[in-house]
């Protein structure tokens, strides 16, 4: 029996995710992101998981796209459009957006390609010192084109990701922290418990407010001020309602931690 395309475990409140195709240098597929997606999905509807870990077993989180898929998307089933592959990779990936629970990249040594555009639709992304990021596509005559694109403009500015893009240059992990790429850089080897300490961090907090902010932060980064104040009002008229709500107000005029129940 062959091995499982990711595994996963539970630690308390955090749910650990990891993409388990060592000997590819964990090499993404249709199949691979479609497990992790099953994986997020299960632990979206568990109110045990406050937060979610998703790293890579083997010596790198992700070498990119797995070349032999490419290769065979773009030689065969011409029925097919390629556009409707890319669009279900797409779909795949934008999963990890919509999930209203927290999701933390432990990223190592090396981030090309789809290994990023992946990352890029994570919450937050903790690195190794040791790590290069970049998606060096035009290198191969195509762009990227699962949201790396659009989210990379989106998460590090229009200037530096048009050069990043135009230049497909992979960056050190320093570099990557400094311009916002990812928000912390550890030592080698300390990337999964440098991301379940930020997972726990967030997990510790009223996971219905964690949830819809983290919604309302991507929903209002796409329109303007004034429907983002909108938005910020609606969503606090619903979390006021809380039990939550009112334990936090509770816990704080009786200066003790507050026990929250995602109700």
């Amino acid at each position: 029996m062959s091995a499982p395309l990711v595994v996963t475990r539970r630690e308390d409140a955090l749910l650990y995710v990891g993409i388990n195709r060592p000997e590819k240098r964990n090499a993404l597929h249709r199949g691979v992101l479609d497990a992790l997606v099953a994986a997020v999905t299960t632990a979206e509807a568990d109110p045990a998981v406050r937060a979610i870990v998703v790293y890579g077993e083997g010596p790198v989180f992700s070498a990119g796209v797995d070349f032999g898929a490419l290769a065979g998307d773009m030689g065969g089933e011409p029925h097919v459009p390629f556009r409707t592959m890319i669009a279900g990779l797409q779909a795949a990936v934008s999963r990890f957006e919509t999930i209203e629970k927290p999701v933390i990249g432990a990223l190592h040594r090396y981030v090309p390609g789809l290994g990023l555009e992946l990352a890029l639709a994570f919450d937050c992304r903790v690195a190794t010192a040791d790590c290069e990021l970049g998606l060096p596509e035009v290198r191969l005559g195509l762009v990227p084109d699962v949201g790396g694109t659009t989210r990379l403009v989106r998460t590090v500015g229009y200037a530096k990701a048009k050069e990043l893009i135009l230049t497909g240059r992979m960056i050190p992990a320093e570099e990557a922290r400094a311009i916002g790429l990812v928000n912390a850089v550890v030592p080698p080897g300390e990337h999964v418990a440098a991301a379940a300490r930020l997972a726990q961090e967030i997990a510790a907090n009223a996971p219905l407010a964690v949830g819809l902010a983290k919604r309302l932060v991507d929903l209002g980064s796409n329109v303007d001020t004034h429907t983002f104040l909108q938005l910020e009002q609606l969503t606090q008229s619903l979390l006021r309602a809380t039990e939550d709500a009112k334990e936090g107000v509770q816990a704080a005029l009786q200066r003790r931690p507050p026990r929250f129940h995602g109700r």
